[in-house]
């Protein structure tokens, strides 16, 4: 017999089985159209990814339904309780005297009720307050709701936002950027203190208004990227510069390098060091030339007389121009001049350190503008400028633009970058400048390809370290990638909050299930559907797990990652076509060179072009 209270409209069926946070249900018989109407508004019930209650008296238990099914029972009565058809939820949260709570403090019992949750029950979850509360998009089954993520959690317990390309990742995050920094309301975070790793230089253009861009090759407005070499690791230098040494070849390396760090030392002092405490990684300047001029000195030495101790120097050479020196070439048997027994023997491995100083593909490292020492060891800009100069730009967001760079050597420069930024906050954490009063988030994009579970690279390493230890000094990590089945586990398991945008590959949605904290395993299966920019998002920064679609930039403000109107750009006339640019382009390795003089280019408008 139905009591009253099952005939409120919302009522949707009774509870069948209980196994931990999963809940089953059964049907009820009045609701076989799927469809139950409250007030103006329609429903549909058992709908996977929408939310239902379980009233507990005072406590309102919630969850959000993950499967559906319905079988044929034949010869059950007519008006049977079992109607054959059941939905299986997961309790996600519940309200205790009107506020909402995440996390469970009951579990329903058999024969509960279970009701529909209607747009008032909606906005006691998601109408959220507060300073932290940004808005990123709206609810998919209700439109008329605002979805917003808590920015604390977002940026100190990590995030992911993962997604097969074409599913929205690049403009979601120029949206979620943007809504931190320049909401349309102004009620934004204008001192957010963002550092962005642009690989395809995407973001320029999109969010020049909130963004200080640093590109190899900068375009009009933005400013040269430069990482010095001085501030990496003295053993990543040597083995981006060498391409590999032994343990012994390296230490020759190392035992120069600190050389000629206590030489700048002597020079010059830099505040917080002495010579006690200086290391072969302490970041001081020194000249790389110098470097290579004194051990290609070694190697090629050669000495005469008595006591073979007369050095047979024919020329000096000049490691400013990187020309070696020149010694009489030694003879054979017992007469001189006789060969450096002393010599490392790495003269292939200098040849090569030469190679990478002449080649200009690498000069934003190894010839770092004003952070360029000169041969004594001083640089016209230190440390401070670079850390400033990244971390307190006019603008909420530094993009690090590196689609200049050279990909094989992308994780290697990653893995720098984030040491540095790392390092000097963790050193600085009870500073003003440090992480704990201005925290950091550092957005990674296309991740997978320098943070790949299979590559031991120095990037996958110290991401390892922020996700794990970042916290603790204001230092947020955002990974996005559109293969996530390639990133490395550890670090996706450590992300707090989880955008999953459209996922086609099998892979990749087993790899983004088993790293979510919330078994959503039917939600999850919604992945491949979901449409461009609609996400499903989970974890400490949202409230719920939630179906969203995310809010779209002004087109001026996405980013160059749509793909091209083929149909439309097949059909327009053809102008005059200039390979010469073309090719004088892939030579200079920048997007902004020519063949041909500016003044001597022909420009002609887009309306007339279409008109002919």
């Amino acid at each position: 017999m139905m009591t009253p209270y099952d005939m409120l409209p919302t009522f949707v069926g009774r509870v069948n089985s209980v196994t931990g946070a999963t809940v089953g249900v059964n049907l009820a018989p009045n609701i076989a159209s799927g469809m139950v109407i409250i007030g103006a508004t329609a429903y549909r019930v058992g709908l996977v990814g929408s939310f239902v209650r379980i009233p507990q008296g005072y406590h309102q238990l919630y969850g959000v339904v993950s499967e559906t099914t319905a079988v044929n029972l034949e010869g059950t009565e007519r008006g049977s309780v079992n109607t054959g058809r059941s939905m299986t939820i997961q309790l996600v949260g519940e309200s205790i005297g009107g506020a909402f709570e995440r996390g469970i403090s009951q579990y329903p019992r058999v024969n509960d009720e279970v009701h529909m949750v209607t747009d008032e029950d909606l906005h006691l979850i998601y109408d959220l307050e507060g300073p932290a509360q940004v808005p990123i998009g709206r609810l998919a089954s209700a439109e008329s709701l605002t979805v917003k993520v808590d920015l604390n959690a977002l940026v100190s317990r990590h995030s992911a936002v993962l997604g097969s390309t074409g599913s929205g990742k690049s403009t979601t995050i120029a949206s979620l950027l943007r809504s931190i920094t320049q909401p349309p309301d102004g009620k934004g975070f204008p001192n957010a203190r963002i550092l962005l790793l642009d690989v395809h230089g995407e973001y320029g253009e999109a969010l020049k208004s909130a963004a200080t861009v640093f590109r190899v090759h900068p375009h009009r407005g933005q400013q040269p990227l430069h990482i010095p070499y001085w501030m990496i690791d003295a053993s990543d230098l040597i083995a981006f510069l060498t391409g590999g040494v032994s343990d012994t070849q390296e230490r020759f390396f190392l035992d120069r390098i600190a050389t000629l760090k206590r030489s700048a030392l002597e020079t010059c002092a830099f505040p917080g060091v002495t010579e006690t405490s200086l290391t072969v990684d302490t970041p001081i300047p020194f000249s790389l030339r110098k470097l290579w001029h004194e051990l290609m000195d070694e190697e090629v030495r050669t000495y005469d007389g008595p006591n073979r101790d007369q050095p047979c120097l024919e020329n000096e050479g000049d490691p400013a121009m990187l020309i070696p020196p020149r010694y009489r070439p030694h003879a054979m048997g017992s007469k001189g001049p006789f060969i450096n027994p002393q010599a490392p023997g790495i003269r292939r491995q200098l040849d090569t350190v030469r190679s990478r100083l002449l080649d200009r593909r690498y000069a934003f490292m190894l010839q770092p503008g004003p952070w360029d020492p000169t041969l004594d060891g001083t640089s016209p800009r230190d440390l401070p400028d670079l850390l400033r100069t990244w971390l307190r730009c006019e603008k909420p967001i530094s993009i690090l633009d590196l689609s200049g760079i050279p990909s094989g050597i992308l994780s290697r420069l990653v893995g720098s970058i984030l040491k540095i930024v790392y390092e000097a906050l963790f050193w600085s954490s009870d500073q003003s400048v440090g992480g704990r009063e201005r925290p950091l988030l550092v957005v990674m994009e296309e991740a997978h390809r320098y943070l790949n579970k299979s590559d031991g690279g120095p990037a996958r390493e110290m991401v390892q370290r922020i996700v794990k230890e970042g916290r603790k000094y204001g230092i947020g990590a955002m990974v996005v990638s559109q293969r996530p089945a390639e990133v490395d586990e550890t670090i996706l398991s450590q992300c707090g909050t989880f955008v999953a945008l459209r996922t086609s590959n099998p892979n990749d949605r087993a790899h983004i299930q088993g790293s979510l904290p919330d078994n959503l395993a039917g939600l999850l299966d919604m992945l491949p559907v979901l449409r461009t920019g609609e996400a499903i998002i989970t974890g400490e920064a949202a409230r719920l797990p939630i179906r969203c679609r995310i809010t779209l930039p002004e087109p001026a403000f996405r980013p160059k990652s749509s793909d091209p109107p083929v149909a439309e750009q097949w059909t327009r006339p053809l102008l005059d076509e200039e390979y010469g640019d073309m090719a004088a382009a892939w030579r200079a390795q920048s997007q902004i060179a020519s063949a041909r003089r500016v003044e001597d280019i022909t420009k002609h408008a887009v309306e007339e072009a279409n008109s002919r």
